[in-house]
C-alpha cells in the first residue's frame, strides 16, 4: 500500500519507532499513537461501520438542521461582537461590528464631552483594542502584554479546552468589559479598558472559522463564510437604530452610556445561550443522532482530507508552519488588507459629520451603507456557490470596488456631498467580504490541527499589527480630506491585498500540479489506499495493535500527506 512518498528515511523499517510526536513509518506507509489521531477516531471505529448511509432525503434534513443550530448560533455571537460597545473599532471584519461599531458611535454620542478626550487619543483607543490581542503579560508595555494573554494562549487554550464552554467564556468577559466602559470617564481608564477587550475578544472570529470547518465540507464553506459575515454587515443598520434611539432617550446619562449598558447586557445574556448551544465538535455534539454524527465526520473528512480536532500541540507541526512561505503571505495578506480597517469602524462617522451632518443624520448614513455591505455579501455568498473555486480570484475582486471609492474620495470636490458619501460607502463595504474568504482559505489550505491554528495565531498577528497601524493614518493635521491616508489604503490595501492572494494562489498551483504527477504515477490500487495506521492499546486483549484508518484521521500536515490537493 503506497499512502504517499516516505517522510522520514525509516520508511522501509518493518518496526515501527514512535518518537515524542507519537509518528513514525512503516510500511504500510503513515503510522501515528492514538493520542495524535483526530478526536473524532473512537466513534468512527466503533460505529463507523454500524452506520448506515443516510438517504438523500435525511442527508438534506441534516444539512439544514447544521444550517440552523450551528450558523444560527455563530451569527448571533458575529452580529454581538460587531455591535458590542467601544469594544473595537474595527476588529476582524468579522466579528466586531456591533463591538467595533460602538466605539464609532460613541463619539457621536457624546464620548468627547464626557471624557474630554482628544481626536489624537481617540486614534490611540481604537489601536488599544488591538494591543489587547497582541499584548504579552512579560513586558511592562501594553504591546507584549497584550500578545502572549491573547493569541497564543488563547489559541493554545482553544485547542486544549471544550470549544463551546471556551467560546462562552470569551463571550461573558467580553459583555462585562462592555458593561465597565459605563464607569470610565477619562482616557486612561477607557485604554486599559480597550486592552482588555481585545484580549477577551482576540480568538473568537478564530474559533468560529474552526467550528464551521469541523461540521462543513470545502463548498459549504466558501458559501457559509461569506454568509456569516452578512450578520457583520448587517450589525451597523442595528448599532445606528440602537444610537438613533439613544440620541432621543431623555435621561441624566450620557447616550454614550446608554449604549454601553444596551450591547453589554445583550452580550452577557448571549453568552448563556452560546454556554449551553456551542457545539465542541461533531462527535460530542448533543443535537445529532449517531448516525448524523458519523454522516457529517465523514463528509467533512471526504471533503477536507484533514482532522477535524485534534487536542495535543504538536511542536513539529508548529515548526512546519513557520517554515512553510504560505502562512507568512497569509499573514502578510491580512497585514495590508487591515490597513483600511479603521475606515469602517472609526473614521466613518467622524467624517460624516465633517460634511456637515448631524448626529442623527450620520447614524442613517452609517444605516444605509450597512444596508449596501449587506446586499454585497448576499452576492459574494451566491458567486461562491455557483463558482466555488478560485478563491483567490473571489477575494480580489471585491477589492476592486474600495479601489474606486478611493480614488472618488480623493479626486471629488470637497463640497459635492452625496459623491462624497456614496464613495465613502464603496470603500467600506466589501473589505470584509475579502477577509473572511482569505481567512476561510488560511485554514483550509492547510491540513494537522496545531497547524491550522499556529496558521490562524500568524493571520491574526497580521491583522492585529495593521490594526495598530490603521488609526494613525488618519493624521488629525490632514483634516478633512486625509489624502495622505487614502493613498496608503489604495496602494496597500486595496492593490497590494489583491497582489498577495494572487501570489498565494501561484504557490499552491504549483504544488497540486507536482502531487496530481505524483498520484498518476501510482497504481489504481495504490491510488485507492489512502490510509494509514493508528497504534492502539486493545482494551479487550491488553496488546499494542495497529489499526488501519483513512489518512484524514492521523492528523497529519499538508505537506506530510501528499494526497492533500489544496483549495484554490
Amino acid at each position: 500500500m503506497a499512502s504517499g512518498p516516505p517522510t522520514t528515511p525509516n520508511s522501509d523499517e518493518k518496526d515501527i519507532r514512535l518518537g515524542s510526536s507519537g509518528t513514525s513509518t512503516g510500511k504500510t506507509g503513515l503510522v501515528v499513537a492514538e493520542r495524535d489521531a483526530d478526536v473524532t477516531l473512537r466513534l468512527i471505529e466503533e460505529h463507523g461501520d454500524d452506520a448506515r448511509p443516510l438517504s438523500p432525503e435525511k442527508a438534506k434534513r441534516v444539512q439544514w438542521k447544521l444550517y440552523w443550530r450551528i450558523m444560527g448560533l455563530l451569527s448571533l455571537v458575529n452580529i454581538m461582537l460587531f455591535v458590542s460597545p467601544i469594544s473595537r473599532s474595527a476588529r476582524h471584519r468579522s466579528h466586531t461590528q456591533v463591538d467595533k461599531s460602538t466605539l464609532g458611535f460613541s463619539a457621536i454620542l457624546g464620548l468627547f464631552k464626557e471624557t474630554k478626550i482628544t481626536k489624537a487619543e481617540y486614534n490611540n483607543l481604537q489601536t488599544f483594542f488591538y494591543i489587547g490581542e497582541l499584548s504579552d503579560g512579560a513586558s511592562r508595555t501594553p504591546l507584549t502584554l497584550g500578545y502572549i494573554l491573547a493569541q497564543w494562549p488563547g489559541h493554545y487554550a482553544m485547542q486544549r479546552l471544550p470549544l463551546g464552554k471556551f467560546v462562552a467564556g470569551l463571550v461573558f468577559l467580553w459583555g462585562v468589559i462592555i458593561l465597565l466602559h459605563c464607569v470610565a470617564t477619562r482616557y486612561a481608564g477607557l485604554a486599559v479598558l480597550r486592552i482588555a477587550l481585545g484580549a477577551a475578544e482576540s480568538v473568537v472570529v478564530p474559533a468560529m472559522e474552526m467550528t464551521i470547518s469541523m461540521f462543513f465540507d470545502r463548498h459549504q464553506q466558501s458559501v457559509l463564510q461569506p454568509v456569516l459575515w452578512i450578520t457583520a454587515a448587517a450589525a451597523p443598520i442595528l448599532a445606528s437604530f440602537i444610537a438613533y434611539g439613544l440620541l432621543w432617550a431623555d435621561s441624566s446619562i450620557l447616550p454614550w452610556k446608554l449604549l454601553m449598558i444596551t450591547t453589554g447586557g445583550m452580550s452577557t445574556v448571549l453568552a448563556i445561550l452560546v454556554w449551553f448551544q456551542y457545539p465542541d465538535n461533531p462527535a460530542t455534539v448533543k443535537f445529532l443522532t449517531l448516525e448524523e454524527k458519523i454522516h457529517t465526520i465523514k463528509k467533512v473528512h471526504a471533503s477536507s482530507q484533514s482532522s477535524i480536532e485534534q487536542k495535543h500541540f504538536k511542536k513539529e507541526q508548529f515548526i512546519e508552519t513557520l517554515r512553510d512561505p504560505v502562512s507568512w503571505l497569509f499573514a502578510l495578506q491580512t497585514f495590508c488588507l487591515m490597513i483600511s480597517n479603521n475606515l469602517t469602524y472609526g473614521q466613518k462617522n467622524l467624517f460624516v459629520t465633517s460634511l456637515g451632518i448631524d448626529a442623527l443624520g450620520s447614524t442613517l448614513v452609517t444605516a444605509a451603507g450597512g444596508a449596501f455591505s449587506v446586499v454585497m455579501h448576499i452576492i459574494a455568498a451566491y458567486a461562491l456557490h455557483k463558482k466555488p473555486s478560485n478563491l483567490a480570484y473571489h477575494a480580489a475582486f471585491w477589492c476592486i470596488i474600495p479601489f474606486a471609492g478611493g480614488i472618488g474620495m480623493v479626486t471629488i470636490a470637497w463640497g459635492k456631498d452625496l459623491a462624497l458619501l456614496a464613495c465613502l460607502i464603496l470603500c467600506g463595504s466589501t473589505g470584509g467580504i475579502t477577509y473572511i474568504i482569505a481567512l476561510g482559505w488560511t485554514s483550509s489550505s492547510a491540513a494537522g490541527y496545531t497547524k491550522k491554528l499556529t496558521r490562524n495565531v500568524m493571520f491574526m498577528f497580521g491583522y492585529s499589527i495593521s490594526n495598530l497601524i490603521s488609526p494613525q493614518i488618519w493624521v488629525p493635521s490632514d483634516a478633512p480630506r486625509y489624502y495622505g491616508a487614502w493613498a496608503t489604503m489604495i496602494v496597500v490595501s486595496w492593490f497590494g491585498t489583491p497582489v498577495v492572494l494572487i501570489a498565494i494562489r501561484f504557490i499552491l498551483a504549483k504544488r497540486n500540479k507536482q502531487r496530481r504527477e505524483w498520484l498518476a504515477g501510482l497504481s489504481e490500487k495504490e491510488r485507492d489506499e489512502a490510509f494509514g495506521e493508528v497504534v492502539q492499546l486493545d482494551e479487550v486483549t491488553g496488546q499494542i495493535v495497529k489499526r488501519k484508518v483513512d489518512l484524514a484521521l492521523l492528523d497529519k500536515t499538508d505537506l506530510e500527506n501528499k494526497r492533500f490537493i489544496y483549495p484554490l
